[in-house]
């Protein structure tokens, strides 16, 4: 079964998000916003990481952290934004890979399917 580590600064989409996810086949474990988000990924032995934060800024600072972490360089990363414009600028600047981006509104099972992609 594939680790999920979802970083959700809302507790009611992290839970609902969960449940989906669960549903889909995934062990999932949520945390709000965090800056040890490489530990998390390290301590549940995950296998790729779901961000829905408020702030596109908020994500990205995770994203950039996750990345500059040697163990996590090309970590699978979905990111959940409801702004999708702002956002694929970003990722493109950064020539990010194994990331995809999920605009909102979002179905779970949206977030599954790009799993599914970023994980093989």
């Amino acid at each position: 079964m594939r680790r999920i580590l979802l970083i959700d600064d809302t507790p009611e989409i992290a839970e609902l998000l969960s449940f989906s996810l669960r549903d889909a086949g995934y062990e999932v474990f949520a945390s709000g916003f965090t800056v040890t988000v490489n530990e998390l990924i390290q301590e549940h032995q995950a296998d790729a990481l779901v961000l829905d934060c408020t702030s596109f800024d908020m994500s990205e600072a995770l994203f950039d952290a996750v990345r500059h972490s040697s163990d996590h360089a090309e970590f699978p990363v979905a990111i959940i934004s409801d702004t999708p414009e702002l956002a694929d600028a970003s990722l493109r600047a950064r020539k990010a890979q194994k990331v995809l981006l999920i605009p909102k509104p979002f179905t779970g099972s949206q977030v599954a399917t790009a799993l599914s992609q970023l994980l093989g």
